[in-house]
């Protein structure tokens, strides 16, 4: 079985205000299959800084009902090492949704690479504003 590239998204939100709108979104690319998800771990710190994580199933069911048709294999492959780290750079007064996916997408090209005996040896995201910059500098 050919596997896609894994990646990790951090998605913070100033003020603890997580509205659920992302939910719909992810479960399309969950439906259509162009990712799995693998994991999702919540990270919230209080204006004192206090830090708590929350896996899925431990949300409580009226915050967790977003995420009901939402499949995968939710599962803690987050160590408390990398929340950690993701929690040290959110400020006081926010919150992360810390999502671990596989590009289910990308899995025939991955597995087409390594059968060929080929190597990734460059993988890097452009932010979005950097694209529209140069779509604006290039009109």
């Amino acid at each position: 079985m050919d596997v896609g590239p894994v990646e990790y998204v951090v998605v913070a939100f100033p003020g603890n205000r997580f509205r659920g709108e992302i939910a719909p979104e992810l479960r399309a690319l969950v439906a259509n299959g162009t990712v799995r998800i693998l994991d999702l771990t919540f990270i919230k710190k209080d204006a004192d800084g206090v830090v708590a994580y929350i896996e899925l199933d431990a949300l409580d069911p009226t915050e967790a009902s977003v995420f009901d048709d939402i499949e995968g294999e939710v599962g803690g492959l987050f160590s408390h090492e990398d929340l950690e780290l993701i929690a040290d750079e959110l400020v006081p007064d926010s919150s992360a949704a810390v999502l671990l996916w596989e590009d289910t997408w990308a899995a025939g090209i991955s597995g087409a690479v390594r059968r060929a005996g080929g190597q990734l040896v460059a993988h890097e995201r452009i932010p979005a504003e950097a694209v529209e910059r140069a779509y604006q500098d290039a009109a």
